[in-house]
């Protein structure tokens, strides 16, 4: 019976580039910017690497359509290089190979590195994909404000909230991931706003407003995975495990019955419950420190907080409001500005999230550090639309946690 990966991989090292409008780079530069930070972190060179893991959502608008442009980007060693794609969760999708690959044996170092060009496209969202036979039979359908505005009028209706608590506490999540983006210098945007300024933006779709939505950035980010005795062996302390790494992908059973309301994400919620059984953790709301989770829209993190057991059935949006998610409150989110405001490079965000739990558990976020000593983090990264996504959880802690 599968035992699962607890304990068996090391975060050796990890890397992250400056998110933002990034013309004075291209996607090569980006790598590099965020490899040569993790291969320092770890302490290791480049020819120790045994197998790396390239994720890139949108291929043609960035390195092609294989491994081999981050294999000459960062000059591996001839090394198999795995490009994956698996929506906007791309980045866990690469770090699950790496991490695998390490757990089974096959692999004693190995790379997971995500990477997006997007502003050059010159789109204020997401690309539009080239559209052919079988993406117009299977593919995301309508926008993705239009498809989130709707989870938050199923999530409204199911609970019997009031509109304007709703936006509230969405409100809430926006300010505090400005306030929380200010304060990080690899930040795509670092201005803090007030929560007039989000209510009264223009409206994107009904009950999103400008504020309440992500946009996209250019990006890298990587990590560097071992097992424990070989980081141990490289004079590593205080080392910092994988705990969990779950996925969950739609089988189509969102819009295939009458079972599902459009109030929640059910690819979260059984990613969720496989990886805290992963992680040997029975109650999340006083187990987890800190999360990272996929905001796209502000209606994306409160659906969220209940998907991950963090808040109670219908509370996520009294717990925001209350400041449990804020940077001093009890379990902080999107310490870092989350895709809100660090940004979201589609192929990146995963291991941008995990890169942010890693440095608080290691005491080096600087400025926006958790002072309370973190043990366990969640990354939570979403890909898809709410009838139609893939869900993809990492739960990272220090040794003994």
């Amino acid at each position: 019976m599968a035992s699962g990966i607890r304990d068996k991989v090391a975060i050796l090292g990890m890397g992250c580039a400056r998110f933002g409008e990034r013309w004075d780079k291209d996607s090569d530069g980006l790598m590099v910017e965020a490899f040569t930070e993790a291969l320092v972190d770890a302490g290791i060179e480049t020819k120790q690497i045994d197998a790396a893991w390239l994720s890139v959502a949108f291929d043609a608008i960035n390195v092609g359509p294989s491994g081999v442009p981050a294999s000459i980007a960062l000059r591996l060693d001839n090394i198999a290089v795995t490009k994956v794609e698996n929506y906007c969760a791309s980045g866990t999708e690469a770090f699950r190979g790496a991490v695998y690959a390490v757990a089974s044996g096959a692999a004693d170092i190995a790379l997971a590195i995500g990477v997006e060009k997007l502003k050059d496209a010159g789109y204020g969202g997401l690309p539009v994909r080239t559209r052919g036979t079988m993406f117009d039979m299977v593919g995301i359908v309508g926008s993705a404000p239009g498809s989130f505005a709707q989870l938050a009028s199923a999530y409204q209706a199911r609970h019997g909230l009031a509109r304007e608590d709703l936006k509230g506490a969405m409100a809430h999540v926006s300010v505090k991931s400005h306030a929380n983006g200010a304060k990080n210098p690899k930040a795509h945007l670092r201005k803090a706003i007030d929560k007039d300024t989000v209510l009264n933006a223009p409206m994107i779709a009904e009950p999103l407003g400008l504020f309440d939505c992500c946009g996209v950035s250019d990006g890298a980010a990587c990590a560097i995975v071992t097992t424990p005795e070989i980081a141990r062996a490289l004079g590593k302390t205080d080392l910092v495990l994988v705990k969990a790494l779950q996925l969950a992908v739609s089988n189509g059973w969102e819009l295939q019955g009458s079972g599902w309301d459009g109030s929640y994400f059910a690819t979260t919620r059984k990613a969720a419950e496989r990886a805290y059984k992963e992680a040997g953790i029975t109650d999340p709301r006083t187990e987890i420190s800190l999360t990272e989770v996929h905001d796209c829209f502000s209606i994306t993190e409160v659906v969220t907080m209940e998907d991950l057991h963090l808040s109670a059935e219908g509370r996520a949006v009294h717990d925001v409001l209350d400041g449990r998610f804020d940077a001093d409150g009890k379990i902080p989110c999107q310490i870092d500005g989350g895709l809100k405001c660090f940004g979201h490079p589609v192929g990146a965000s995963g291991l941008r999230m995990i890169y942010e739990n890693y440095l608080q558990l290691r005491g080096r976020a600087g400025d926006r550090q958790r002072q309370d000593g973190p043990k366990l983090a969640l990354s939570h990264n979403l890909g898809g639309m709410p009838n139609q996504n893939v869900a993809a959880i990492a739960i990272v802690g220090l040794e003994g946690a």
